[in-house]
């Protein structure tokens, strides 16, 4: 088990608590500082004029604003997303907005969803949503009141725009920055008022620049991996070969005689060799000599684990949703039908490998990382170095793809530099052959489904069954009944009115260690779901865009759920979109040309899918070659997410979702042999090329309700949308993933 794995326990069961809940009105008071102005001056050094009424704001005497980010950047675009909020509020113009990551502080930068300081879940922007939008809104209201006082007007005359603060009945104005000064010995208001969305300007404007869009593009933009200190020397480390195993003894000499080598140190995940170059610490990590106790290793492969798996799908497991009598409305069916799917063992692979960078002293403890567990590291690291909390200071940089990766095992790097006495700054780096071959992983799935019809074709009665580890088996605390909620997240809430379901769960316990992946339980359940619905539609001989929006024509929130492992206040929001499904679904049949002809060889296949708030539908066409090879053409998307914050950002989300989804579906999987895991890198594990992606077209439905999330809930419908294509233009199906595999 890695470092960092109990203390981010906690973080990783309260978000997939409130991974379901919606976090409208979840606002807890911002800190307010001093009535100086100054803000943390301690961590962040600012001048005394400048104007910081909250934890997430300042504004300098150069009319620049700095945005607090609370949560981290690996390319979700979440900097943008709450600056525009905040901007929004405060009325600024987007060219004075800054992005600065927040100091790691969980009392003012918690997650409320979480309750500690991290970055996951697609929550950011749903837990941020009135909490930026209050702190804009104070600073707006302090500003105007200082400006007032300057003119001696009422505040009822002035208007805020654009980084102006204007008393038009007297042409006076002042920016932001030249009321800086003043507006921080205004007393602060008891009440603001939030903008009616009808007035937002920035918030889903289309065009609005990402805030990291330049640096980036011109390459000033500091990831972990790129950033380094004076005399900082870069560790790499030896993990097992098969999961479970511990190092028994080693001989460090021969890498200690690489030149540029300087120590070789033994830490909880193997052993650490550092170097003055990276060459040098891969040269002799290739030299080391060590004797692994494999007693308690996982030896079995794929096809082992894949035998033990369908004997467990023969039993009965922990039931997850139980509503009527399953049994009995499938004993008296006309019709049945079941069907089995697997899924692999699949990667995270973000561009950027894992790296972090520490510098530790008697007295401190820096670290810098693009790691979401901020809370955790900093936890981690008061275990590992004995510091107290406020002594380990987190840098937030920015992260080249997280997909579920990142969080916590930057405490890694902490337990090396302790281990060569904190001399000297140390990057530990992960080699993209570390990231693929030792974890942690989704996990492999079994399903088996079984569906029963009357005489008049009615979908009576729905049986699933699951089984996979759980990416929360070292919290029991969030095991309800032996069930992981996540494992059966997107098939014990679908949204579809059947009146006997049943969905039960086997958690089998191995060594091969698993975690959150990109929409989690939903990447695969999404698919066993939404192809066997179109299975079912073609037994009882209807379209299968018809046959859902029959099933969608009541919603299931008013049936009796008589066993579901959710919490009573999370068991109404996992159907609280149910009209967002079936709307999504219409716009995304309506532009696709739902039951126009194809040419032959080509297949239009429909799948809706709610999660994390959000509800999305795709249809995909594909053209199957006479050789069997897929190629998918276009896409269309429907996306309900409540208010769109940033139009361009959603699409790049979708747009994104759509090529990790299809790369998973089409060629992606981890396979072990004898508990070894067979791929290396991007040779053997294939993820979607660039000549392999499809149009993608994308409509966002024009919402009120509250921001949703949007990072994981594109990934679960492109697999079945593709797989339904592909029996439309072919009449087979395939229900062993990937697809490259079984075609």
């Amino acid at each position: 088990m890695s470092p960092g794995k109990n203390s981010v326990a906690l973080d990783r069961r309260q978000f997939l608590k409130a991974g379901s809940s919606t976090a409208v009105g979840l606002v807890v008071g911002f800190w307010l500082p001093q009535r100086s102005g100054r803000f943390a001056e301690a961590q962040v050094g600012v001048e005394e004029r400048v104007f910081a009424p909250n934890a997430f704001v300042r504004v300098a005497p150069d009319n620049v604003v700095t945005i607090i980010s609370k949560h981290c950047e690996a390319g979700q675009g979440i900097h943008t997303g709450l600056a525009t909020i905040l901007a929004e509020e405060l009325d600024a113009d987007w060219t004075q907005m800054r992005v600065e990551s927040a100091t790691a502080n969980r009392a003012l930068y918690k997650n409320l969803q979480f309750g500690s300081q991290a970055t996951g879940g697609s929550n950011s922007i749903p837990n941020s949503w009135e909490q930026y939008r209050r702190a804009g809104a104070t600073a707006r209201s302090l500003l105007m009141s200082a400006a007032a006082k300057r003119w001696n007007v009422p505040e009822a005359e002035l208007l805020a725009d654009s980084g102006i603060i204007k008393h038009e009945l007297s042409s006076q104005q002042a920016t932001f920055g030249e009321l800086a000064e003043a507006a921080a010995s205004v007393p602060l208001p008891a009440e603001v008022t939030l903008k009616n969305p009808k007035n937002f300007k920035l918030i889903g404007a289309v065009r609005l620049p990402r805030i990291d869009c330049k640096p980036k593009t011109l390459g000033t933009a500091v990831f972990a991996s790129d950033f380094s200190l004076p005399r900082m020397l870069t560790a790499l480390v030896a993990r097992p070969p098969r999961f479970g195993a511990v190092v028994r003894g080693f001989d460090a000499a021969a890498a200690k005689a690489v030149p540029g080598v300087t120590d070789v140190v033994q830490i909880s995940t193997g052993i650490a060799v550092v170097a003055n170059a990276f060459s040098a610490a891969r040269h002799g990590r290739n030299l080391l000599h060590i004797d692994w106790d494999e007693s308690n290793a996982e030896k079995r492969g794929t096809p082992e684990l894949v035998a033990d798996y369908r004997a467990l799908l023969a039993q009965p497991g922990a039931i997850a949703r139980r509503d009527g009598d399953c049994a009995q409305a499938l004993a008296r069916s006309a019709r049945t039908l079941t069907a089995d799917f697997e899924y692999p063992y699949l990667a995270h692979t973000p561009m950027e490998p894992l790296s972090a960078v520490v510098r530790l002293a008697a007295n401190q403890c820096d670290i810098w990382t693009g790691d979401w567990s901020i809370s955790g590291i900093q936890d981690d690291a008061v275990r590992i170095t004995g510091l107290k909390q406020e002594q380990i200071l987190i840098h937030s940089l920015y992260g080249g793809g997280s997909f579920g990766r990142r969080g916590g095992d930057a405490s890694q790097a902490v337990e090396v530099a302790k281990a060569i006495g904190g001399r000297v700054p140390v990057k530990l780096l992960w080699t993209r052959e570390e990231d693929i071959q030792t974890g942690p992983f989704r996990p492999m799935y079994l399903h088996r489904l079984t569906a029963g019809l009357d005489e008049q074709g009615s979908l009576i009665a729905w049986q699933h069954r699951i089984v996979g580890q759980s990416v929360l088996a070292d919290d029991p605390g969030f095991i309800v009944d032996g069930i992981d909620i996540t494992s059966v997240a997107g098939a014990s809430n679908i949204p579809y009115d059947i009146p006997n379901i049943l969905v039960d769960l086997h958690t089998p316990a191995l060594r091969i260690p698993v975690d959150q992946w990109r929409s989690v339980g939903d990447s695969h359940t999404a698919f066993s779901v939404e192809t066997f619905l179109d299975d079912v539609a073609h037994t009882a001989g209807k379209d299968p865009y018809q046959f859902r929006l029959e099933l969608l024509s009541k919603d299931p929130r008013n049936k009796e759920i008589l066993q579901l492992t959710a919490p009573p206040p999370m068991r109404q929001s996992l159907f609280a979109k149910f009209p967002r499904d079936r709307q999504v679904m219409q716009l995304a049949a309506e532009k696709a040309g739902w039951g126009t002809s194809l040419p032959p060889g080509k297949g239009r296949g429909l799948a809706v899918h709610y999660s994390f708030q959000a509800s999305l539908a795709y249809v995909a066409e594909v053209t199957v070659a006479l050789d069997g090879s897929i190629k998918v053409d276009r896409v269309v998307c429907a996306v309900d997410c409540g208010i769109a914050v940033n139009p361009d950002v959603i699409r790049a989300q979708v747009e994104g979702g759509v090529a990790f989804g299809l790369g998973a579906i089409l060629s992606s999987t981890v396979t072990l042999k004898q508990g070894r895991v067979e791929q290396s890198n991007f040779n053997d594990y294939r993820v979607l090329r660039m000549n392999g992606m499809p149009k993608v077209e994308v409509y966002i439905v024009d919402s009120g309700e509250s921001p949703s999330g949007i990072g994981e809930p594109t990934v679960p419908p492109i697999g079945p949308a593709v797989s339904n294509a592909i029996f439309a233009a072919t009449g087979k199906r395939v229900r062993t993933l990937p697809l490259s595999s079984a075609t």
